[in-house]
């Protein structure tokens, strides 16, 4: 019997994201995905690098390119509806955890016990699940920085929204305030700018 586990990962490039908010440059999840992989994977190789840090980066990239597994079977639900109380955002999780375990079991059962630990995540540690919320964060952040680079008003109230979470991680995460003064900048620089 044919696994479906493939066919739906590959999906990831047909969800998009922000999908009440008009974008110049449109994003879909796999790209999110791949983005909050490699600033997770730095993030927790700043932490071990320059503030003592044990942390396992290539599994914590790992699972952030899984962290998002669950929009594949019901698209990605915008913030402001997800989170518009605990009530609902209790529910929302709820629909996660049920399409991430849909996601896993769609896999031969050889392979459904690692994948559990890397897509479901209430079985993912809460300090790695720490990471990739904040690379997630920062995601979302240098993407709205892009949007607004772009003159797309649009993300003003996201960045504001972005800045204050940012602004309470660097004080919890050291490795999130060395990010932001390290990298975030060249990020929305032009090729041009980027080649001096």
């Amino acid at each position: 019997m044919q696994s479906t586990f493939l066919a739906w990962l590959f999906r990831m490039p047909l969800i998009k994201r922000w999908a009440l908010m008009y974008c110049v440059k449109p994003e879909n999840i796999a790209e999110h995905s791949h983005q909050v992989a490699i600033i997770a994977h730095l993030l927790a190789e700043t932490r071990n690098k320059l503030y003592d840090g044990t942390l396992d980066a290539n599994k914590i990239a790992m699972i952030a390119l899984y962290h998002d597994a669950s929009e594949t079977r019901f698209g990605d639900i915008v913030s402001p509806t997800k989170y518009a109380n605990k009530e609902i955002a209790r529910e929302f999780k709820h629909i996660e955890t049920l399409a991430e375990k849909e996601c896993v079991a769609s896999l031969p059962k050889p392979f459904q016990a690692t994948f559990s630990n890397i897509i479901v995540q209430q079985n993912i540690d809460p300090e790695i699940k720490k990471v990739i919320k904040a690379a997630d964060i920062l995601s979302a952040y240098l993407k709205a920085k892009d949007e607004l680079n772009h003159h797309n008003n649009e993300f003003l109230h996201v960045k504001e929204k972005l800045d204050k979470k940012l602004e309470k991680l660097t004080q919890e995460m050291p490795e999130v305030d060395y990010f932001l003064k390290t990298f975030a900048q060249a990020c929305t620089a032009t090729v041009d700018k980027l080649s001096q």
